[in-house]
């Protein structure tokens, strides 16, 4: 894993993205939302039954998930979420 690609500071002008207003967004590039994309969409919720656990993992990651806001650790559930869903072919659960 390379700690450095994680670990960087973002290089974004916050500032001027803060500054802008609605209308000085270009959405040139981003495609109209349809009713077709919204009718493939996927609505994840919360399990309705969690399991409490330990876990060890790297300090850097850890320092990651609670750079992303509050909600660290739902964020780390939803990412395993997430990879177990994608991997479901492989296991046989």
């Amino acid at each position: 894993m390379n700690n450095k690609s994680i670990l960087n500071k973002s290089e974004t002008d916050w500032a001027r993205i803060d500054a802008m207003s609605d209308e000085d967004i270009d959405f040139s590039d981003c495609p109209e939302a349809t009713s077709e994309m919204f009718a493939k969409a996927v609505v994840r919720r919360a399990p309705k039954s969690q399991a409490t656990i330990t876990l060890k993992i790297d300090q850097d990651v850890l320092v990651w998930f609670k750079s992303q806001g509050d909600s660290a650790e739902r964020q780390m559930a939803m990412a395993l979420k997430i990879y177990a869903e994608a991997n479901k072919a492989y296991l046989n659960v």
